[in-house]
């Protein structure tokens, strides 16, 4: 870094050689057009003649040749600066300059002005801060204001623009506008007073509880919205981090899927999926995204995702209960279907369910069908959407899900699928505390 920054300075300070050279010559042209000959009014600089004109009103040239080095070097850095920083928006303008959106733009002092100074911030997160703010039509609205990642090239603005800028649906939240001014980057939402689903699921302090009735159609909102996304819009869009904190609740209790910015656009008979990495939230990420001999990745990872979501919302608790005494009750979605096949009804800490009726029975079966380990043994959306509305009776016990392809385990899981949870090999609550699913 030294030496580089030696180097620049003796490039620039030889060009301030040049342009002081340069000054001479103006100078020198310009007395010998006033017909100054007489040189012993002058004093010898560089030999060159300047006299009362530069003598006594310009800073000796030594000063000079300094102070252009000086702010040369200033100008290169600043220069350096605002390029490296301005290829980080470079794609994001190609990409709105190239794209006929509905979302209004904003500049950064209007953002500022509806935040009302960032006073009221309503979440965090690995994206960016949310922040309460007004439209100058007065209805409430969420600004969420991107965190700089120089690595991701502006891509995760992209994303959401790209998927969420361009759809509307009633289970989707809505992108009013944007901002992108110099480093500053904001998404402007509509705002969801009710927040996000997992206050409502995980038995926090202070927050009402809801029904089944409630639970269910919340249920088969989310259904709806991912359906849409994966085929109700003209391409299809992966978001590939479906969970309770990315499912936003309006004054009505009606669900809308949030955060798009892991999403992913594709083409409708594009039914494979080409990722170089793994995304999303661990104990939501389809089994395929870490082993790829179950199956290609493709719009099942987001049904995977779902699954798991829905059995959360139905039993109220968390997939992994690291509290609990039996290896079957680690995984929830496992003490879920013994539950279900032995049609029994047990306690669990923090989770106690006094009855499985049929809205619950319903939830946990679809469920199940979707967190199966392969992505073809699982329904698409648009079948869990009709799964959800039609009859409990016309609905068919999955296979018990498995967390891995592992041959022994999978003939554990078929030997021992009618033993009581005491009966489960050691080794495999071993397996299940060590799998990446989990971690």
């Amino acid at each position: 870094m030294i030496s580089s920054l030696l180097q620049f300075s003796a490039r620039w300070m030889y060009l301030a050689d040049i342009l002081f050279g340069f000054v001479v010559g103006i100078i020198r042209g310009l007395r010998e057009l006033a017909g100054m000959n007489n040189n012993s009014d002058y004093v010898n600089i560089g030999g060159e003649y300047v006299g009362a004109f530069t003598g006594r009103y310009v800073l000796p040239w030594i000063t000079v040749r300094i102070m252009l080095g000086i702010i040369l070097f200033s100008a290169l850095l600043i220069y350096k600066y605002r390029r490296r920083h301005a290829s980080i928006y470079e794609n994001i303008e190609d990409f709105l300059q190239n794209n006929t959106l509905m979302p209004i733009r904003y500049s950064y002092k209007e953002i500022k002005q509806m935040a009302k100074g960032f006073k009221v911030k309503l979440g965090e997160g690995g994206y960016g801060d949310v922040y309460k703010g007004n439209l100058i039509s007065g209805p409430f609205i969420a600004i969420k204001m991107l965190k700089i990642k120089s690595k991701t090239n502006g891509q995760d603005f992209i994303s959401e623009v790209a998927t969420i800028g361009r759809i509307y649906h009633s289970n989707v939240v809505r992108l009013i506008g944007f901002c992108v001014e110099g480093s500053k980057r904001a998404l402007v939402y509509e705002y969801m007073p009710k927040g996000s689903l997992d206050k409502y699921i995980f038995n926090k302090e202070g927050v009402i509880s809801l029904t089944n009735d409630q639970i269910y159609e919340i249920s088969l909102g989310v259904a709806r919205g991912i359906s849409y996304l994966h085929q109700g819009c003209d391409m299809q869009i992966l978001h590939f981090d479906i969970k309770p904190h990315n499912i936003l609740l309006d004054e009505n209790f009606i669900p809308k899927v949030s955060d798009f910015g892991l999403a992913k656009l594709y083409p409708i008979d594009n039914s494979i999926v080409a990722l170089t990495a793994a995304r999303g939230t661990i104990g939501y990420m389809a089994p395929e995204l870490f082993y790829q001999n179950i199956g290609r990745i493709s719009h099942k990872a987001d049904v995977y995702s779902f699954g798991m979501l829905l059995i959360e919302i139905a039993s109220r608790s968390r997939n992994l209960n690291s509290h609990a005494e039996h290896s079957s009750q680690l995984y929830i979605p496992f003490w879920i279907y013994d539950q279900l096949v032995k049609n029994t009804v047990t306690e669990m800490e923090d989770v106690i369910m006094e009855e499985i009726n049929d809205v619950l029975k319903k939830m946990f079966i679809v469920g199940l069908w979707c967190i199966q380990l392969k992505p073809i043994d699982r329904p698409s959306m648009k079948k869990v959407v009709e799964m959800l509305e039609g009859d409990i009776e016309n609905m068919e016990m999955p296979p018990k899900p498995l967390l891995y392809p592992h041959e022994t385990i999978q003939e554990n899981l078929d030997s021992n699928s009618n033993e009581t949870e005491s009966d489960w090999p050691t080794s495999y609550s071993e397996e299940i505390v060590t799998n990446p699913l989990l971690k």
